[in-house]
């Protein structure tokens, strides 16, 4: 057990699924590079991909739970040896949140241009973000039934299916976005935004499908539905409702970031969609650590061994800290570049380039808040959870953006809001977790 916690097993764990977690905001990122780089309207067709990619985020963050949970119970069990118990818990997860997602379609697909007017797009913006919304959207189920799996995976200790899944959705992507926005002569006519979004939903099939060949060909997990319900069902719903309450908070602040942004004119909100997407591949990255947490925490929890937790988590702080410092030191070493892959409309870059020292300079803060929430996933510890992100939502971003807004401090108001965010959901969990597992 103890081998569990070296750095060569949490590396084993950790390094699939760096590669396996960046997979969605690739296709963001990949989505944003190439759409702001069209000859035709280029700034409006950014901002609408930024709008809607938080919309979406904010969809899949909030269903997308559904792996920290089945991951958590899955680990659990199999540190105590009592894997049998559960294995016909994912495929009820599965059908649940599936289902929802289809639900949601069905909500959402008619109210597109009112909810995009929500976030102050208006005129081609919103045009485009209607457009591009209303086909990415039917990716959605094919997205949560990954990763769904992906949990799966993580629960058994396995993040190598997941990663090669990843690769082969990330690829295809950039090779459709490529192909289908800006067309081939005679073949293939250039879709423009529209491009995008079926590159993206392809690809999401596509992982889809290789990951439900994977789970029937590599574990026993089976993927058929059978009644009556799991007896953890219950436990999985409750983490999936504390986690529901935590995302909407989550996206709280990520749709306020993003409304203030498009309010001060569409240079800043395409400014900004630049940022936050590579703020949310940063978190991607180190979200590999985080993953490490999550899976051998669950299983040491399960197996009853609190010396092995304070020793994992210490080295992962060492871990996240490292990594969040290489990440920033790599993106201030080609600050001018980055931003010239997205656009080369100078009024969009100088306001990017105005706050992008801010997303480097957060790097470190938010490894340690993401490697200690995925621990506490890992422990199904949801509630906990829960009630950090609504405090650091509503009693620190809310009242941080509000302050600086009234400022007129722009786009630097959004990001010192996120800092300090980021603060305020970190250090809490730190001191809990401690409290818990310190052996006296």
């Amino acid at each position: 057990m103890d081998q569990s916690i070296s750095l060569k097993h949490i590396n084993k764990l950790a390094i699939p699924a760096i590669i396996a977690g960046i997979s969605e905001p690739i296709l963001s990122i990949t989505d944003t590079a190439i759409v702001g780089n069209v000859n035709i309207n280029p700034t409006e067709a950014l901002a609408a991909v930024g709008i809607v990619g938080t919309f979406i985020s904010m969809l899949i963050w909030v269903l997308g739970q559904s792996r920290s949970a089945i991951s958590s119970i899955i680990s659990q069990y199999l540190g105590a040896n009592n894997l049998d118990a559960v294995k016909n818990l994912p495929a009820q997860a599965i059908f649940l949140i599936t289902a929802l997602s289809l639900l949601i379609i069905l909500i959402t697909y008619p109210l597109a241009e009112s909810i995009f007017k929500l976030y102050n797009a208006s005129g081609l913006i919103l045009d485009y973000a209607k457009a591009y919304y209303k086909i990415r959207v039917f990716g959605f189920p094919f997205t949560l039934f990954t990763i769904a799996i992906f949990g799966t995976f993580r629960g058994l200790q396995n993040t190598y299916y997941p990663m090669v899944i990843a690769i082969v959705g990330s690829c295809s992507n950039i090779v459709l976005d490529y192909v289908l926005v800006y067309g081939i002569p005679e073949i293939i006519p250039a879709l423009h935004i529209k491009g995008a979004a079926y590159a993206s939903v392809i690809a999401q099939i596509l992982m889809a499908l290789l990951s439900g060949i994977y789970l029937f060909r590599k574990t026993d997990i089976p993927l058929l539905v059978s009644f009556p319900f799991n007896k953890e069902i219950n436990n999985f719903v409750v983490m999936i409702l504390n986690l529901f309450v935590r995302t909407l908070a989550l996206n709280a602040a990520l749709f306020l970031a993003s409304s203030f942004s498009t309010s001060y004119g569409k240079s800043y909100i395409a400014a900004y969609t630049i940022a936050i997407n590579l703020w949310f591949f940063g978190a991607f990255l180190i979200d590999g650590f985080a993953s490490a947490g999550n899976i051998l925490s669950g299983k040491l929890f399960g197996a009853k061994r609190p010396d092995l937790l304070i020793k994992l988590s210490n080295t992962l702080i060492v871990y996240g800290i490292l990594s969040g410092i290489v990440l920033a030191l790599t993106g201030a070493l080609f600050y001018k570049p980055i931003g010239h892959i997205f656009t080369k409309q100078p009024l969009v870059l100088e306001q990017f380039y105005d706050v992008f020292w801010i997303v480097l300079a957060m790097q470190p803060l938010c490894a340690l808040a993401f490697i200690f929430d995925g621990m506490f996933k890992g422990l199904g510890k949801m509630k906990y959870l829960r009630n950090v992100l609504l405090g650091s939502t509503f009693l620190v971003f809310v009242p941080t953006l509000l302050l600086f807004d009234r400022l007129d401090y722009k786009l630097y108001a959004v990001f010192i809001a996120f800092t300090l965010w980021m603060a305020a959901r970190g250090i809490p969990l730190i001191v809990k977790f401690r409290q818990l597992f310190l052996v006296r």
